[in-house]
């Protein structure tokens, strides 16, 4: 199947393309404008030639009207006049022009004074080389006079215009061409090395960027961006790689633990209490579930890109009141009704978070409460956090030395899932000092 010329065009290069659409539009305006030029410029010259030849009719038409004709008549321009009386003879005329056969007949005479404008004639059957431009104006007594000017030379430069035009014009087109390949493969030549810089960023060079022109256009502006498009992307690789690595180092503690309690238990089965190493199995099994869940949250986050998994109007009230019922040790101060947006289970596993690191330091009590501007607050009067401890906890897997020191504390991902959820519904979450003790603030978006 033959290829069609469109598809022909779009196979082609951007600096093919762009130097042939430049050369077209250039040869159409050279044209266009070259047409113009000697439209304009024979239109002129003939006009000019007409008010000449005009004045100098006018002129002989003044000496005839008052009898001072001279024979033969002078012009200093080289005009053919003719003077015609009544009966049709030629009583005056210019040296070299013929005294019997009038340059225009009686009817084209006529035709000529009543258009009033001037003419052509062919200026050969008088002797005259080329055409002719003849003029007519009426005098007294019946008497007309015919002005002539030869315009072959005229036509003779606008042809040569016309000709020098015809061969300047595409040689004037190649250079254009040749210029703009040049000039757009310069232009280019950014891009060329964008392309080169992205196709030498390898798995084993992350690190790399692309070249940035010094110019200040699209081109520097794109590499700019692209650049800070890899700068996320590698620290989200690093992220990635982080996370796997804590994950596996998280990991490995339980697992560890499960294998050495079997591994005794069955090395000497005889003195083994086996429903102690059940449960030394299991605890360590809700380990790794509870690592597993939170580990999914997050992958569940970050593929969402900070989006909650549903946009729905929630009662954050009932939410708190639900969770709050679940602990003993929580006690809900304040619960004004809140409306907002986004995923129930989402905020209640924030609110879950918040408060079992809240009952698993605390000495006496938890109080939770939110009020009607969607501020949710979970205070302890436990130990609380050093101040410039208070943003690092956020980070995923970031445990404090008291709490890797408590065997039923988690893995550190508790309130990075708090703070990605928090902000995936448009909120912030920070930590406070509640004296004593600690305090975590959710601020939440009110739907109005």
């Amino acid at each position: 199947m033959a290829e069609s010329p469109y598809t022909w065009w779009r196979r082609q290069g951007l600096r093919f393309r762009l130097t042939v659409v430049a050369a077209a539009v250039l040869a159409l305006a050279l044209a266009v404008s070259a047409t113009v030029l000697l439209s304009v410029l024979d239109r002129t010259l003939i006009d000019t030639v007409d008010n000449s030849t005009r004045e100098q009719a006018q002129t002989v038409r003044v000496e005839a009207d008052s009898g001072t004709l001279t024979s033969p008549i002078t012009t200093h321009d080289g005009t053919i006049v003719q003077v015609i009386d009544a009966a049709g003879r030629i009583t005056h005329v210019t040296y070299g022009a013929d005294r019997l056969v009038p340059l225009l007949g009686a009817r084209d005479r006529e035709r000529a004074l009543r258009e009033g404008s001037a003419t052509f004639v062919d200026g050969r059957p008088y002797a005259i080389p080329g055409p002719l431009r003849v003029v007519v104006l009426s005098a007294d007594r019946g008497q007309t006079v015919i002005a002539a000017r030869p315009v072959g030379e005229i036509q003779t430069s606008l042809g040569t215009a016309a000709r020098v035009l015809f061969v300047g014009t595409p040689l004037l087109i190649v250079l254009l061409a040749v210029a703009s390949w040049l000039i757009i493969g310069r232009t280019l030549r950014p891009i060329t090395a964008l392309r080169r810089g992205a196709a030498e960023i390898t798995h084993t060079a992350r690190s790399r960027r692309l070249p940035v022109p010094e110019s200040r256009d699209e081109v520097h502006w794109l590499a700019t961006t692209l650049n800070d498009m890899l700068a996320r992307l590698e620290e989200a690789e690093q992220r990635q790689r982080a996370l796997v690595s804590d994950a596996a180092h998280e990991l490995r503690s339980p697992l560890a633990s499960i294998r050495l309690q079997l591994e005794v238990a069955l090395g000497h089965p005889e003195g083994q209490d086996w429903p102690e190493t059940a449960e030394g199995v299991l605890e360590d099994a809700m380990r790794l579930s509870r690592l597993a869940e939170d580990l999914l949250a997050l992958a569940r986050l970050d593929e969402r890109g900070g989006v909650p998994a549903r946009n729905e109007p929630v009662h954050l009230d009932e939410v708190v009141r639900q969770v709050a019922d679940r602990y003993g040790e929580a006690r809900l101060t304040v619960c004004d009704p809140v409306m907002v947006r986004g995923d129930a289970l989402d905020l209640s596993k924030v609110l879950t978070n918040l408060v079992d690191n809240a009952v698993r330091h605390t000495s006496s009590k938890v109080e939770v409460a939110l009020t009607a501007d969607g501020v949710l607050t979970v205070t302890d009067d436990g130990p609380g956090i050093p101040e410039g401890d208070r943003e690092r906890v956020f980070n995923r897997f970031t445990r404090l030395d008291s709490g890797r020191s408590r065997d039923e504390g988690g893995a550190g991902l508790g309130l990075a899932i708090v703070r990605e959820t928090v902000r995936a519904h448009g909120g912030s979450v920070h930590l406070e000092d509640a004296g004593p003790g600690l305090r975590a603030v959710v601020r939440l978006p009110v739907a109005r």
